[in-house]
């Protein structure tokens, strides 16, 4: 496996990382304000990811198929969707400032389900990766290795916030540093995974790479709707959530354009 893919692999998971790093040298937990931007940064980050790094990329290798070439990306966006929603009532979590679980009843831990929450987050995010560069890897031409850097780097971007707001209100509980920052990270485990995975997988189905794009398109859009746009949205001072989300989504756009 080259060191390009190794990279594109690692990125995202670094993001989380140093984020999670945040609870060894903060001593207070995330104003609430803070945290509500940073979900906002997130959410403009995947958004835009979404539609220049996926979506746009899945209709210009349908271009063939003339006044259909939107089929391949409605039909894998819809997939994506669906597959969240599926994903959504099959494992339990929690989702940060809420006090009731969403999916199957459990026996578990608030931690580990806080930490289930932010790992379907990672889910699509490792997809969007990896399908990125199993494009670069197939020969596709409207996918560069700069691109994929881009995306990588865009997703480590907002996976730094994530790793953040999972890890320092686990110290605010009462967690011991080392223990808040370990969960932290694990929270981010699943990206590196969900990158190779999918590159192995777009390796034997090439034919159906603008499918997949749309489907971690539709995935990542799922995450944002029904989960970041609530957080950053809530409680008084929502525009905060809206300037930010606006900050990531144009940041994310000139990575995309100025490395793809």
């Amino acid at each position: 496996m080259s060191f390009a893919v190794l990279q594109g692999a690692m990125l995202p998971f670094l993001g989380t990382t140093l984020g999670a790093a945040c609870v060894l040298f903060m001593k207070k937990n995330l104003n609430p304000l803070v945290q509500r931007g940073l979900t906002g940064f997130a959410a403009g980050v995947m958004v835009a990811a979404s539609v220049w790094s996926l979506l746009i990329p899945a209709m210009e290798q349908s271009e063939g198929m003339g006044a259909w070439s939107f089929v391949p990306a409605v039909v894998g966006f819809w997939l994506g969707i669906l597959f969240l929603l599926l994903l959504d009532k099959a494992v339990p979590h929690l989702h940060q400032g809420s006090t009731e679980p969403e999916g199957p009843s459990a026996a578990l831990k608030k931690t580990t389900m806080l930490v289930l929450a932010v790992t379907l987050h990672n889910i699509p995010e490792g997809m969007a990766v990896g399908v990125v560069y199993a494009g670069w890897l197939s020969g596709n031409e409207t996918i560069t290795l700069t691109g994929a850097i881009a995306l990588a780097l865009g997703i480590a971007l907002q996976n730094f916030p994530e790793g953040a707001i999972i890890s320092m209100p686990l110290r605010a509980e009462g967690m011991r540093k080392g223990e808040a920052f370990l969960w932290g990270t694990l929270s981010g485990g699943v990206e590196p995974l969900a990158v190779l995975l999918t590159i192995w997988a777009a390796h034997w189905i090439v034919p159906a790479l603008p499918y997949l794009l749309s489907f971690a398109a539709g995935a990542m859009i799922y995450v944002v709707v029904e989960e970041l746009i609530p957080e950053m949205s809530q409680g008084k001072h929502s525009n905060l959530g809206t300037v930010c989300f606006s900050f990531g989504f144009t940041l994310m756009l000139a990575l995309d354009v100025a490395l793809g």
